[in-house]
């Protein structure tokens, strides 16, 4: 009888941890349709992307993005402003709900998070004054070279420009200050960050010196969140194949997307 007891007691204790464990994994989809909100971080500050206009208001086709997903969720949008190297762990950390912010699809990162499939792309480039010649990474040693902290551009120089002197900022917007100031004057960034910083330098704009890669972005939320990364695949290939990624993309970038970038 005793063993009878202990045995349905233990039963019932495990029937509440699982009960406890299934509670702790939340549903962020389900979340977000019962607060009537999505919070989606968002880097400011990054040219094109996601910055501030002239009247003071987020814009940038990430911002765009995230404001059409918002409302294709049928809920609010609660932008979350945070940094460069906040952007993962604004997920992980259930600081918001996804992270729409120019964001690479990487190995390293899929240890952390989980992506929706590409919904744009961002290219990485090396610019500097033209005055100084740069063909390669072998020709950044002993060179100092300006980089966004935890960004895949401060991954590929540090794994592939060993010898550089690489000075780390917390974000795109203090990188174009130091760029425009003089602090620095090479740089490893994306292309519209360069195209930022030559309309600020006017008739002494930097030059492009070599592409490193292109990356695909994707929407970064937390892992294991199946329902949700469901419904942005979806979503994502939706507005995609209708165009409205792609007229997004060009508005602000004035490029095209590659045809085949949501299988890549």
């Amino acid at each position: 009888m005793q063993r009878r007891m202990i045995s349905k007691l233990a039963l019932i204790a495990s029937a509440g941890l699982l009960a406890l464990a299934t509670v702790a994994h939340a549903d962020v989809l389900d979340n977000i349709k019962k607060a009537g909100k999505v919070r989606i971080a968002v880097a400011m500050g990054t040219p094109e992307y996601s910055f501030v206009d002239e009247n003071l208001k987020p814009t940038g086709s990430d911002v765009e993005t995230a404001q059409l997903i918002a409302k294709d969720l049928g809920v609010q949008l609660e932008l979350v402003e945070i940094t460069n190297a906040a952007r993962v762990p604004s997920v992980q950390t259930g600081k918001a709900d996804m992270v729409v912010s120019a964001l690479g699809i990487t190995d390293e990162r899929k240890k952390a998070i989980d992506y929706s499939v590409p919904y744009a792309t961002l290219a990485l480039v090396v610019a500097a004054p033209p005055s100084i010649e740069i063909k390669g990474y072998s020709d950044l040693v002993g060179k100092r070279v300006g980089v966004t902290r935890a960004t895949t551009n401060d991954q590929d120089i540090s794994a592939n420009a060993k010898g550089a002197n690489i000075v780390r900022f917390e974000d795109d917007a203090t990188l174009i200050t130091s760029v425009v100031s003089g602090q620095v004057d090479i740089l490893s960034s994306q292309s519209a960050v360069i195209n930022g910083i030559n309309k600020k330098l006017g008739d002494h704009p930097l030059q492009v010196k070599f592409t490193q890669k292109e990356t695909v972005l994707g929407i970064g939320i937390p892992k294991g969140e199946t329902a949700l990364k469901g419904w942005l695949d979806q979503w994502v290939k939706t507005n995609f194949d209708n165009k409205v990624l792609r007229d997004i993309y060009r508005k602000y970038h004035n490029a095209e997307l590659p045809d085949d970038l949501t299988s890549r």
